[in-house]
């Protein structure tokens, strides 16, 4: 005969260690792909597009797209050629969807990707923003991959020890609403000629 109470504290202990695993998967997940999809205020858009000085010559790569709106207003106030890489099948789909809509879809697009195995050789300016883990992965690749010259910028979060060219901040009530904070931070580097590995 099973005893009712060993039987009711095996399952609790049984659900709290699934649960404790799904948080642990979870954060996991979120670390790998860069954080979860937080909007970048249509403000923080345009002010890292003037950073960067994007002109109709650039060629703008999101990594971590989302909705598509940094690569679609690239191309829409600048003129910019550009292309998204997030791994959201359906914010992917909706990017590509948008650009056709505004009849820019022979000037950008969005691919579903691993922003880690996106090709970004044709870049002349990078957009990013991811959490400081993904952030450090993606250091070593764009330093490798980038052409000298290539502009960085990035909304909130750095890249450690390798110093920006310039940081601009922002204070906007619609931030508040997104993650809880008045400020946006954006930097900007640029890919040297040579670089110390």
């Amino acid at each position: 005969m099973i005893d009712f109470k060993v039987f009711l504290f095996a399952l609790r202990s049984g659900l709290a260690a699934l649960i404790a695993s799904a948080a642990v998967a979870q954060a996991a997940d979120v670390a790998l792909t860069g954080g979860p999809y937080v909007p970048t205020p249509p403000r923080v858009v345009e002010e890292m597009l003037r950073v960067a000085g994007v002109t109709s010559s650039d060629f703008v790569i999101d990594l971590g797209s989302g909705d598509g709106r940094i690569v679609i207003t690239a191309a829409q106030k600048h003129g910019a050629r550009g292309r998204g890489y997030d791994i959201d099948r359906e914010l992917v789909a909706r990017s590509n969807a948008a650009a056709r809509k505004l009849g820019l879809d022979q000037q950008v697009s969005f691919v579903e990707q691993d922003v880690l195995k996106a090709d970004v050789r044709e870049a002349t300016v990078v957009t990013l923003y991811l959490l400081p883990a993904m952030m450090q992965e993606l250091r070593a690749k764009l330093l490798r991959e980038l052409k000298p010259g290539t502009r960085i910028v990035s909304h909130d979060f750095d890249f450690g020890n390798w110093k920006p060219d310039r940081s601009v901040s922002l204070e906007l009530n619609e931030k508040y609403d997104i993650t809880g904070t008045w400020s946006s931070i954006i930097y900007l580097w640029t890919v040297p000629q040579a670089v110390a590995r």
